[in-house]
Formats: C-alpha cells, structure tokens, sequence
C-alpha cells in the first residue's frame, strides 16, 4: 500500500537514543511500501511547547512521547483521548489536518494486548491482580485492567500517599497495601504486574519472595531494558508464564502507526527478530 506524501513521525523524549520505536516503525513503513520515516527527537523538557507547536508547521504526522513529557505534553494539546485524560498521561499525539493536536495514551492497550499474546484465552476477571509502583504505567495498566472487568486489583507502592492517589475515585475493586505487605499480598493472585523501575539495567532487583503466588499466576513486568528482569527469571524458575515489557512496547507501537499512516501493522516473528538484535 502506498501513499501519495512522505509522511515523518518519530519519539519525543529526552533521552531518545535508547528507543526501539525507530526499528519497530521504520520496519513496517518499508514492509508497507509506505513513503515515510520514523525518528528520534531528542527535546529538553524547557524547549517541549515549541516542539510540540513545530509539529504540524513541519506536516509531521505525530510522534510518540516518552519521559520526562508524557504528562506535560497532555497542556499542550487541543484535544485529549478521554482514556488518556483519565491515565493523566499521554504516550502519543496525532496531528489533525487542521494543524490541531491530540494526544492519546495506547500504554494500557499495549499491555493488555501483550498478555493476550502470551495467553489467548487470559480474562481480567480471572483472579486478583497484584500491580507494583504507582507511576504512570501503573496508572495506565491499571485503568486498563478495570475497563477489561478485572474483580480486585491490590496496588502497592513504597509510598503509600502515590498508591492512594491512583487509587482514588476507582472504587472497591482496587484496594491500597503497605509496601510491607508486598509479599503475603501476593496470596491468591491471578496476575503480578511490576511496573516500577526495579530490575531495570542499573536498578537494584525487585524485592519480591514469590512463595506466596499460585503457581497458575501470569507474571508480567513493563520492563524490556533488560527482556528478562530478576522478577521473571525467578517466576520462570517457578514455573509461572512470563511477559516482558516487549509485547508491550509492539502493541502500543501498532495502534500509533495506524493513526499516522492509516493502516494497522502485524507483530511478525521477523519484527520481533529485528528489534531483539538491539538487544
């Protein structure tokens, strides 16, 4: 499929160097046939408004958005995805052909997407969920888990008062535990999620005993910096089915290209190859 003007989109974060995103949407314009390219635009946070404002001047087609201005980009855009509104974040703008910018958050649905890929059949409502740190990614993973029907959800953060904030105005399903009592929290739990930056390269481990978790429990962590974190090489061990943040990152990715260049890519085994070779 072709298409009649080269279209331009890219990451916006500083750093960028790190991305993948590059790989993953460069890949699919060439599989595509698509005239387009897909860069990394490294911008500090004081320089973020005249980026974002060069977007639609450049005709550049949207970018994604990552650290540190996934939550200050959201003041800049004309309009807000409704579940990115409630996420209190963005991780992708659209640039409309009127010049008008719209930011959505494609996070929650990357991480669900990765869960079914790893277990077709996995239902929110299977169990207890067990969602580490209260940043952003747990913001949006969580929301998401609600949406999907999930019964229980305990939330745990070494500071409580950030537990509590997500926590607010979700109602009974999802319940705040001390980080203390992380590891008895485990107990009956369907799904472990980790999205805090522990086992990332250069962060300590999770601390985490897992004796507590049944041995059916899916494990996941947002993390693919490194593909297997300390958490799911012990879960592994275990037994338990693991998901890394790579599923992740290529689910999210598919649903910002369809609204850049018009058509919804597939997560092939030879993308996947592709992006595993940066490792």
């Amino acid at each position: 499929m072709s298409q009649k003007f080269f279209k331009l989109a890219g990451v916006m974060g500083m750093p960028v160097s790190q991305s993948r995103s590059p790989v993953i949407h460069n890949h699919w314009l060439a599989q595509r046939g698509i005239p387009g390219a897909y860069g990394l635009f490294p911008v500090d946070p004081d320089k973020l408004e005249a980026a974002l404002r060069g977007l639609s001047a450049l005709g550049i087609a949207g970018c994604n958005v990552t650290l540190p201005h996934k939550v200050a980009a959201m003041a800049f855009m004309d309009r807000v995805d409704p579940l990115a509104r409630r996420v209190g974040a963005i991780n992708c703008i659209v640039a409309q052909p009127d010049g008008s910018l719209q930011g959505f958050n494609n996070d929650g649905y990357g991480y669900i997407q990765s869960l079914r890929d790893a277990q077709p059949h996995w239902r929110a409502d299977r169990g207890p969920t067990v969602v580490l740190g209260a940043g952003g990614a747990a913001r949006a993973v969580v929301l998401s888990l609600v949406d999907e029907g999930a019964g229980e959800v305990r939330l745990i953060n070494r500071s409580r008062d950030k537990a509590e904030a997500l926590a607010a105005g979700l109602g009974a399903i999802v319940s705040v535990h001390d980080w203390s009592q992380r590891h008895e929290a485990l107990r009956g739990a369907a799904l472990l999620v980790n999205t805090t930056n522990q086992g990332m390269y250069g962060q300590p481990a999770l601390d985490l005993r897992l004796d507590a978790l049944p041995p059916d429990a899916l494990v996941s962590d947002a993390i693919y910096i490194p593909l297997e974190t300390p958490l799911l090489a012990q879960a592994r061990e275990r037994g338990h089915v693991t998901v890394n943040g790579l599923g992740m990152l290529l689910n999210q990715a598919r649903s910002a290209f369809k609204a850049w260049f018009g058509v919804m890519p597939e997560i092939t085994p030879e993308l996947r190859r592709l992006v595993l070779a940066t490792f």
